[in-house]
């Protein structure tokens, strides 16, 4: 049956009968296969002759403890620096303040018509008061694997349209994808199909909560949700996994060799004393007390905090920086303090920046960007490392993910407010794309430099227009112009021309009458 319950749903239901759920949408023939669109569902299947059970609060737990450790890992000096770089580079504010921008050049609808889109993907980010806090959403998403929005309306006027965005905590909230199946005709063998339900199930997990819900959760409406995960999913489990993932093992190596490299250097670096004490004829346990008092009242006691990486001199441990105390007959050379010489070979720290190498690879981060000499080169494109166009188009990949938040509430506001059926999103919504301002130097050498070429290509081609090559031939091939931006630039020097801005073409035929 629809899920009705706190939310709204967008649509046309094919049937209202209890325990009947609503047509796969697109689906004309039935099918024995269960779909599987690989987005972290939690999935199951009711009804047939065979039903599958799902450890709902197990794979929960599981999956909250990863993005737990996720946060943790966030923590961590050198992978917080990674992900400063990630950021600073997907998020880029614009002289008009606007970190993102639509972009309908491919949508085929009227000029009214994009307009008003235009002006709802604004209000959008107003909503999610993306123009502030567009760093801190992108980090959450980026850190999190999920970010979750609750899309509010006004029921008593929902043409008004999403008048709240809600962010939700993504180890409360779960996508869970209910799939129906029936007997097919003339067979008790096997099962279809029948329909599929999709909604979300939201937890209070807060035990400081005033208003805890119970294990069981809330059903809320597909349609109500705004839903962007991060594309990473494990096969076994099929679940969501986020970016940190990768940086998990080399983090936590990274961080036990640091402690061990500075348990190492504190406790080798100085030189320790050998204290041979003089016991006489005493007895042994009347020697081992003297020695015992001796080594108090001498001994230095130093005990380095994991926790917080200051050394102190507790006594609560074993120390690290213990003197020897020898206990020597009568008959010896009575009581003598010796030196050990100190560790050599301190300043080594190969094994340290290898691992720092391996995380920064984990999280696709060029590795010239972790040295602190390297500086930005602000020579041609070309010398450019394909390190930085890989880090990119990484960029590129995480922008075209995120971007999946935006439009989910923009088909909620264009459906709720009458502007698009439902039936025109689905037909539009591949051509839609966000558009995100770029601040990378590269971007901008490698488009003159092409341009630059283009245009010696052009010059060197010109006296031969006409005879071997047509204007329309350098166009496309040379000047690499789509259809267009060929219509697009004629329209435009047409208008500068009948304007006066630009003087008309001189034809061979005019300057042969004016020689």
């Amino acid at each position: 049956m629809a899920i009705n319950l706190l939310g709204f749903k967008i649509g046309r239901t094919t049937t209202d009968t209890p325990g009947v759920a609503s047509e796969l949408p697109g689906t004309v023939a039935k099918s024995a296969i269960s779909p599987d669109e690989y987005d972290g569902s939690y999935s199951f299947e009711t009804g047939g002759i065979l039903g599958t059970y799902v450890d709902f609060t197990g794979a929960v737990r599981d999956e909250n403890a990863l993005i737990g450790q996720y946060r943790g890992l966030a923590l961590f000096p050198e992978v917080d620096n990674a992900i400063e770089d990630i950021c600073n580079e997907a998020i880029v504010m614009g002289s008009d303040r606007k970190p993102a921008k639509v972009g309908l050049g491919n949508v085929n609808l009227s000029d009214s018509i994009k307009n008003k889109i235009q002006n709802e993907f604004d209000y959008v980010l107003r909503l999610m008061d993306f123009h502030k806090k567009a760093y801190e959403i992108f980090r959450r998403w980026y850190v999190d694997s999920k970010l979750f929005y609750q899309m509010i309306i006004d029921e008593k006027d929902p043409m008004k349209g999403v008048v709240e965005l809600r962010p939700i905590d993504p180890t409360k909230i779960k996508r869970v994808r209910k799939v129906i199946r029936g007997k097919a005709d003339g067979s008790k063998a096997i099962s279809l199909v029948d329909g599929i339900e999709e909604y979300y199930v939201y937890t209070n997990t807060d035990k400081d909560s005033i208003y805890p819900t119970s294990n069981a959760g809330i059903n809320i409406t597909k349609d109500s949700i705004a839903y962007a995960n991060s594309g990473l999913i494990d096969a076994n489990s099929k679940r969501v996994v986020g970016y940190l993932q990768k940086a998990i093992r080399p983090t936590n190596m990274l961080r036990q060799i640091e402690d061990a490299v500075v348990v190492y250097r504190v406790s080798r670096a100085p030189e320790r004393r050998v204290f041979y004490i003089d016991v006489g004829n005493l007895p042994k346990q009347k020697a081992e007390q003297y020695l015992r008092e001796v080594m108090q009242r001498y001994r230095t006691k130093m005990i380095y905090d994991q926790g917080t990486g200051q050394v102190n001199d507790s006594r609560d441990h074993m120390s690290m920086l213990e003197d020897y105390y020898l206990p020597r007959r009568e008959g010896g050379r009575g009581t003598e303090i010796s030196t050990l010489p100190g560790g050599q070979n301190l300043g080594q720290m190969e094994d340290v920046e290898y691992l720092l190498r391996k995380l920064y690879t984990a999280l696709n981060v060029p590795i010239t960007r972790m040295m602190a000499d390297n500086g930005f080169n602000m020579g041609r494109s070309a010398e450019i490392t394909r390190d930085e166009v890989k880090f990119y188009k990484y960029i590129e990949r995480l922008r075209t993910r995120f971007s999946h938040i935006f439009l989910h509430v923009l088909r909620a506001q264009c459906i709720l407010k009458g502007i698009l059926t439902e039936d025109d999103w689905n037909e539009i919504s591949p051509d839609i794309e966000i558009i995100f301002n770029r601040d990378s130097y590269f971007t901008e050498l490698k488009e003159n430099e092409i341009l630059t070429n283009r245009l010696q290509m052009l010059g060197q081609i010109q006296p031969l227009i006409g005879q071997y090559f047509s204007q329309e031939y350098v166009k496309r091939n040379i000047l690499r112009m789509s259809d267009e931006e060929i219509i697009q630039m004629q329209n435009q020097i047409n208008t500068e021309m009948a304007s006066g801005e630009i003087a008309s073409p001189v034809s061979d035929e005019q300057q042969g009458l004016q020689g």
